[in-house]
């Protein structure tokens, strides 16, 4: 089984989230660590290991980021990083599949399903490197409450500010480790 280093600038955590339950905002995470274990030909045993940086939080709105990374949100003074590590793969053919893992966020541990697809390898030209490089995508969606996020602020005539489900894609880029 090969091991891949996540390449930390080619790699994102992005989110969504509803706000005043009639759009989106969105916002990314571009400090990502970790390795991944995959034979790109048999995926069967792919593994993902990834830290974020939780103070690396970016909506392009610096007081909205402020608020996100107080104990209303991430609280990144006590729980500086977010954590995925893989529990198993299931492969669904044509090099996708569903990644279970344990997803940590505020010190709080759930089980969570990624979809996700694998590309490559490619080698980069040597201009730019010449790493032989993986990319993965992933998908899946979470409750913040799950993760001890319930600030909110109800709306007059129902609904709240915040909406509850958080929508996650992790696309990586990954070089392959050489001695």
């Amino acid at each position: 089984m090969a091991k891949w280093v996540i390449d930390s600038d080619h790699s994102v955590a992005a989110f969504s989230v509803r706000h005043l339950t009639i759009t989106n905002v969105h916002g990314q995470f571009n400090r990502i660590s970790g390795v991944v274990s995959l034979d790109p030909e048999d995926p069967a045993g792919f593994s993902l290991e990834a830290m974020i940086d939780a103070a690396g939080i970016y909506t392009g709105i610096g007081k909205r980021d402020e608020h996100l990374r107080s104990p209303d949100f991430l609280d990144v003074a006590n729980y500086p990083a977010i954590t995925f590590c893989t529990t198993g793969f299931e492969s669904r053919g044509d090099r996708k599949g569903v990644l279970a893992g344990q997803l940590t966020i505020r010190g709080i541990t759930r089980r969570v399903l990624l979809d996700a697809a694998i590309a490559g390898p490619v080698k980069s030209p040597e201009e730019i490197g010449g790493e032989t490089t993986i990319g993965i995508a992933t998908r899946t969606s979470v409750n913040r409450e799950d993760f001890g996020m319930t600030w909110n602020i109800p709306l007059p005539g129902g609904g709240i500010a915040v909406g509850r489900d958080i929508e996650i894609h992790l696309d990586i880029e990954a070089d392959l480790e050489t001695d």
